[in-house]
């Protein structure tokens, strides 16, 4: 069981005179706000009151869905890290990329003020990326709801922080700016036997040096971070969280204010009808997306648009070619996916890199997927990236897989026009993908696609691709799902014979796959 704040219940202010009734009221109130130490979405049930006549919230009856499961969510963290009150535990971070309107500044407030009456001596920092935003917006809903709080008779609020009464210095949560020469300001703050903190909002905007900062805040106790809002560029900690090379770390989400009960969907589509629904402005401000990579990028996303746009249809002999991009650990992840013709709008197979330590596992999941002799399934090659796939290629060639390649990504290109063979498989991606289709739900495939930059190399005039290691220190994720769909293009693959073509035109009718549920396709 998920322990309770120490000495919870004498923590509390109590006025100079109470009557009886008064005290009781007053008991029956800690009691029940400690039953929501880890349950945030019960906390703001209680706490407020939704549907009271003669309140503002009379016509109201809580958070949407998209709310719901945030808070649930960070119950759900809480519990499973059964802090003590001594031992520290892992953060919790949460972070959200959504359009305009989804509550997020209601949400926040609602967060303060479950830490703020179930933690004792628990101390919190909010900032947003304009001072603005931050007074006007996050910080006012804040004090709005603290006041509107069952507990709110337990704490002071003032301009610039909210203070338990009778611990001011250890309990409290306070506004800051979030100027980069002000960085330091964020630093310092622990909370050893309860929650250090912090709240980012429009966190796009917030100088990377003011994060660097803040994680010192992560150290003890039981502390938290929450991060939202629209992530207006494709660059910096919030983008790297969301989309890029620390996405791993954090539980992530995105919100299309579409989905949102608060949003005025005429509004939204008014705004689709004059921007299109793949203009950056539909993308960040209603999609909750990342804007489109910069002018740098190797393939446009012009291209990547259009094949998720596109229907296809391919032959009974085209090959079904798959590429797999092994994983060293850490947050990049191992890939398989498949192509067949112009069509790869096909379920890829992703498994962490934090399992590729079990490497049998791994084995057995890729000679799973070379055995499958259904109709629509067999895979005619499996190329695989050498620098970290090599013991796989040589265990399935002694398992009897003799239609595993081992590609290396820095070997020669077949193409005098590319400096490396990967150049040269990304550059048959880019002349593909015009014609070719993919998922349009798979938005990490279309970030990776997006991802790499490329120069040509002065010396001999060949097209070099940027480097994962390059990729990662500007805060762009490992494009491991584009490293696994350009290896299918390594090289040219012979039709499927006759009769294995017959065989799977006769099942055509059953479906795309041969009507066969489950599977590494599912």
């Amino acid at each position: 069981m998920t322990p309770q704040p120490s000495n919870f219940d004498s923590e509390c202010p109590e006025p100079q005179e109470q009557t009886g009734v008064e005290v009781e009221k007053e008991r029956l109130l800690l009691a029940e706000v400690s039953k929501y130490y880890a349950d945030p979405y019960g906390y703001v049930m209680a706490a407020y009151p939704w549907m009271v006549a003669g309140t503002e919230l009379e016509k109201e009856e809580g958070p949407d869905a998209n709310q719901v499961q945030f808070l649930t969510d960070i119950g759900k963290a809480v519990e499973a890290r059964g802090f003590t009150g001594t031992d520290p535990v892992m953060p919790v971070l949460m972070t959200e990329t959504s359009g305009h309107g989804t509550g997020k500044s209601a949400m926040g407030a609602w967060i303060a003020d479950w830490i703020l009456s179930t933690r004792p001596d628990s101390i919190g920092t909010v900032t947003a990326g304009s001072w603005q935003q931050l007074e006007t917006r996050t910080w006012a809903a804040i004090q709005h709801w603290t006041k509107l709080c069952h507990t709110a008779h337990w704490f002071v609020i003032q301009a610039h922080g909210i203070y338990h009464k009778q611990r001011p210095k250890t309990w409290k949560v306070l506004a800051q700016a979030c100027k980069e020469e002000n960085a330091q300001s964020f630093a310092g703050q622990h909370a050893r036997t309860s929650s250090s903190w912090y709240l980012f909002d429009e966190a796009s905007l917030i100088p990377d040096k003011v994060w660097t900062v803040a994680t010192g805040g992560l150290s003890d106790g039981q502390p938290m971070f929450f991060a939202w809002g629209q992530c207006e560029r494709s660059t910096g900690r919030f983008y790297e969280i969301n989309f890029g090379v620390h996405e791993h770390r954090w539980d992530h989400r995105v919100i299309d204010s579409r989905s949102s009960r608060m949003t005025n969907k005429a509004l939204i589509e008014q705004d689709i009808a004059d921007y299109g629904i793949d203009s950056d402005h539909v993308r960040v401000r209603i999609r909750g997306l990342a804007p489109v990579a910069d002018e740098l990028q190797f393939i446009d996303r012009a291209r990547i648009q259009g094949a998720q746009q596109r229907k296809v249809t391919t032959f009974a002999d085209e090959p079904l070619i798959a590429g797999f991009d092994a994983s060293g650990g850490g947050s990049a992840w191992n890939v398989v996916r498949f192509r067949r013709g112009l069509d790869a709008n096909i379920p890829a197979v992703r498994v962490p890199g934090e399992q590729s330590r079990d490497r049998e596992a791994l084995l057995a999941r890729l000679a799973g997927i070379m055995k499958d002799e259904r109709p629509g399934h067999k895979v005619a090659v499996l190329f695989v990236d050498s620098a970290f796939g090599s013991p796989y290629v040589e265990r399935l060639h002694v398992l009897g897989y003799k239609n595993v390649i081992e590609v290396n990504f820095g070997g020669h290109s077949p193409d005098r026009h590319q400096a490396n063979m990967r150049a040269y498989m990304w550059n048959q991606v880019k002349e593909w993908l015009p014609r070719g289709a993919i998922d349009p739900a798979d938005e990490k495939l279309a970030l990776d696609l997006a991802g790499p930059g490329a120069n040509i190399r002065v010396s001999d005039g060949k097209l070099v691709l940027e480097s994962k290691a390059d990729m990662q220190k500007r805060g762009q994720a490992s494009p491991d799902d584009g490293d696994a769909l350009a290896l299918t293009f390594a090289q040219a693959v012979a039709p499927v014979e006759k009769e294995e073509a017959d065989e799977e035109e006769e099942f055509a009718h059953l479906g795309r796959f041969g009507g066969v549920q489950g599977g590494w396709m599912r």
